[in-house]
């Protein structure tokens, strides 16, 4: 994962970083800051001219949110994909007349610049809050004995979900789970701080290095079939 202050590290060593977003199903970038225009950190930019962006309520789908309200992406152009190969049914439940349902939830500013939130189905539904795992992330990563950190949602009787994270420490540190969770109180709305941290020795990832909540998911799923 690459946090915006990494942005300005890498610029003090003469390298410049510019953000955009595309994924699969759009063949290729379709929003990006522009290349000699108002470049924002930690944003993923503006729309290319070809291609149609809105930002729509996250449990329909259908409603477009105003600016500053988060909404998940979806896309319409020349460039998005017409299906996936003899899958119909996901087809349907991505492209809705002609418009591609990313699941990726983002921000909108005053100026139409474009900020990630999270992934949709990453999101934790905690107490009737709707908490942003990446939202708890960027704090877990500011700790200083934190090498990596990720959060997600774990089933609880009586708030349908609570806040896990799972943390690996810098080689030769020690810390515990009171301090993260202290460390986050400090810094985080009371809904959004972890309820429980779990100490690994490493994160699951697939081949090019993306965290896969899915395992955490299946491990906690597991755990909690095991209990009486």
């Amino acid at each position: 994962m690459f946090w915006p202050a990494s942005v300005f590290q890498v610029k003090d060593m003469g390298i410049y970083f510019s953000e955009g977003y595309g994924l699969s199903e759009s063949t290729s970038l379709g929003i990006s800051n522009p290349v000699l225009g108002l470049k924002k950190v930690g944003s993923i930019g503006i729309p290319f001219p070809d291609n149609d962006v809105r930002l729509v309520d996250v449990d329909q789908g259908e409603t477009d949110v105003p600016d500053g309200q988060p909404g998940e992406i979806i896309m319409k152009g020349p460039l998005i994909m017409q299906g996936y190969w003899n899958n119909p049914a996901e087809t349907a439940g991505q492209l809705k007349d002609g418009w591609l349902h990313t699941g990726d939830i983002a921000i909108r500013d005053e100026d139409g610049y474009l900020f990630i939130v999270d992934r949709k189905k990453d999101m934790i539904i905690a107490g009737g809050f709707n908490i942003y795992p990446r939202d708890i992330d960027e704090v877990l990563f500011q700790h200083p004995k934190v090498a990596e950190a990720v959060s997600l949602g774990v089933k609880d009787t009586y708030r349908g979900e609570t806040v896990k994270a799972f943390v690996v420490l810098k080689e030769g540190e020690s810390c515990t789970a009171d301090e993260i969770i202290k460390f986050c109180k400090e810094k985080l709305a009371p809904y959004k701080v972890p309820k429980l941290v779990e100490f690994r020795e490493s994160i699951p990832k697939s081949a090019v290095g993306k965290i896969l909540r899915k395992v955490l998911r299946d491990e906690e799923e597991a755990k909690a079939k095991q209990q009486p």
